[in-house]
């Protein structure tokens, strides 16, 4: 039976699981949200950017598309920040995006999105503004099962603001296209090359924790005996940090990578690119080892500079292979052994807050981290040992992590999330702490404050430039924000109150945020391939 374009399109949203909507309303909106029915819910953010980031972080830990609303060619431009990193993410978003009446789109009226598709690539899978408004709900149906078909990622649909009380005929949601499977010669080939390999590695990227797949890979690296290494930049934890076969964390520099991956005869990849790189030199490194590389990105298989590549989701390859792997006992890496406690200073170190969150960090907990300048303090004081228990960007785009942990949140509600920040990023987002507390999200936001663009100063010695403008913050009173937006905060300024405060913070039933100095020590950057 035929009805409105707005109705048609609510039928498919239902249908699909996507009745809950990411936005920050425009005048181009307001046909869209008419009349907003009661199984639905609007998650209201104060900025665009903020908006896509709870998105995106929503649908990686619900495992379904998430629906962002955004306002014309403006807020489109605000939000592509994070749509940059949802594409990295490999994030299913489905952007709708409003447009001024059609009749006015042969000008440039006000409002108006001119050549409104073009704007957010190559940033989307796929993008479209129907040419006419019957056309509106099979566009959102084919961008959700874009969005949702390997490799994810976001997409988008413009819609003239007068296209929603127009009539559609009824469209179905269309089911979401399976995995894919490896082939079965080559899989049992790099069977073979496993057993056949001296010292076998598994380099394990954010595909393998997004699929499900973390656990059948510990299986598969005690029973092959392959080390494992955590992908340059990975924004999700694919191996438990602390089991006795993880080897570290890759970095994204050429030689170092290429120097720490020598010591094997044989690198399997899984469900990540080969390789993130974000600084080299003109000699870019040595030559790789003999490769496989498991990914259901094609462009991801493409950019291999040599190997064999497999195209598959990375839990059905994984799963496939486990039949056809032979034990082996192969020796581990060298045992990770935890350093000495920080010493707690005042100001405090950033290895101290770190080592203090291990200890009182509930076991169920989620990560979310945007702290570039303590990434290494990070990997030292706080392994992470849970599937599902740390999200960062997968981009330099900074601005993800605070909305972020507020999407983690709405999306699991029942686990703590704790969002690292540090000072600079946190001001690219500070507008997701309002939706913190209207939502009642169950984060508590540690911004580490070292009074500037530490990972930017970091950089910079590495590269021979001591001093440069634009890296110095400081004054901040990250207290009174948070309270200006309703959210109780608290400044840690001394060790002895940090224990206490987290521990606080983490039982509130609610947002909290922890306002703590620390030093502004700059540690090297990617100095160190093992944990």
């Amino acid at each position: 039976m035929s009805g409105t374009v707005l109705e048609v399109t609510r039928d498919i949203l239902r249908a699909v699981g996507m009745t809950t909507i990411f936005g920050n309303p425009g005048s181009t909106e307001l046909p869209f949200l008419a009349d907003f029915p009661a199984d639905f819910r609007y998650v209201l953010a104060l900025q665009e950017s903020c908006a896509v980031a709870m998105a995106d972080a929503y649908a990686q830990f619900t495992g379904n598309a998430a629906l962002v609303n955004l306002h014309s060619a403006g807020g489109v431009g605000h939000g592509l920040g994070n749509v940059v990193t949802a594409h990295r993410n490999h994030s299913p978003l489905v952007i709708v995006a409003g447009q001024q009446v059609r009749s006015l789109l042969r000008g440039e009226p006000y409002l108006g999105a001119p050549d409104a598709t073009s704007f957010p690539r190559p940033y989307v899978k796929w993008a479209a503004e129907p040419a006419l408004a019957a056309d509106v709900p099979a566009a959102i149906a084919r961008a959700y099962l874009v969005a949702t078909t390997a490799p994810y990622g976001p997409t988008f649909v413009s819609v003239p603001v007068d296209d929603w009380n127009a009539t559609a005929a009824p469209a179905t949601a269309r089911a979401r296209i399976p995995a894919t499977a490896p082939d079965p010669g080559t899989l049992n080939e790099l069977a073979d090359a496993l057993h056949a390999a001296m010292s076998p590695a598994f380099v394990v990227g954010p595909a393998v924790d997004a699929s499900g797949a973390a656990g059948d890979v510990v299986t598969l690296a005690e029973r092959t005996g392959a080390v494992v290494w955590a992908s340059p930049m990975s924004h999700r934890c694919s191996f438990p940090e602390g089991h006795s076969r993880f080897a570290g964390f890759l970095p994204p520099a050429r030689e170092q990578l290429t120097a720490a991956l020598s010591r094997h005869d044989l690198v399997v990849v899984l469900g990540a690119p080969v390789f993130t790189y974000h600084v080299g030199t003109a000699q870019q490194g040595g030559s790789l080892p003999t490769l496989y590389v498991v990914n259901d990105d094609e462009q991801a298989l493409a950019w291999a500079e040599n190997g064999t590549a497999i195209r598959a989701d990375v839990r059905i390859a994984v799963r496939q292979l486990l039949p056809l792997a032979r034990s082996v006992d192969r020796p581990g890496p060298p045992p990770r052994t935890m350093p000495a406690a920080p010493t707690a200073t005042t100001p405090m170190s950033g290895a101290y807050v770190y080592s203090t969150v291990a200890q009182v960090l509930p076991a169920d907990a989620v990560v979310v981290e945007e702290a570039p300048s303590h990434r290494n303090d990070l990997h030292t004081y706080l392994p992470i040992a849970r599937s599902g228990g740390f999200l960062t960007m997968a981009t330099g785009v900074l601005g993800f992590g605070l909305p972020a942990a507020v999407g983690v949140a709405l999306a699991q509600p029942d686990r703590p999330v704790l969002a690292v920040l540090g000072d600079g990023s946190a001001m690219y987002g500070i507008q997701g702490l309002w939706t913190a507390v209207r939502e009642n999200a169950r984060v508590t936001f540690v911004i580490l404050d070292n009074g500037g663009y530490g990972a930017l100063v970091a950089l910079g010695r590495a590269s021979g430039i001591e001093k440069f403008p634009g890296a110095d913050l400081g004054g901040i009173d990250f207290c009174a924000l948070a309270r200006g937006m309703g959210c109780p905060a608290r400044l840690v300024e001394s060790p002895a109150d940090l224990t206490p405060a987290l521990h606080e913070a983490l039982a509130t039933d609610g947002p909290v945020l922890l306002h703590v100095v620390v030093d502004a020590d700059v540690a090297p950057l990617y100095d160190s391939t093992t944990p």
